[in-house]
């Protein structure tokens, strides 16, 4: 599974950074380095509905204190 966050300007100021540290730390916790490829992306076209986030393509808006929930589900379900 490919997670990937984008890290332009607009996404960058809206959390970005805390987006990609949370979801680091819930992939660390959850031992799922073998399962779950993250990466950063620049503008994904979509920069007034917050952080860009893409599982596997599919586009999904996150706020930083949002990780946990998108997590759980839009990732943990389908792993």
């Amino acid at each position: 599974m490919e997670i990937a966050v984008c890290i332009g300007s607009s996404c960058h100021l809206k959390g970005s950074r805390q987006v990609v540290e949370g979801l680091q730390k819930i992939i660390a916790e959850k031992n799922l380095a073998d399962k779950i490829n993250l990466c950063g992306r620049f503008c994904m076209g979509n920069c007034q509905n917050g952080v860009c986030v893409t599982v596997d393509g599919q586009l999904h808006s996150v706020k930083p204190d949002g990780v946990q929930a998108f997590f759980d589900k839009e990732v943990a379900s389908k792993l």
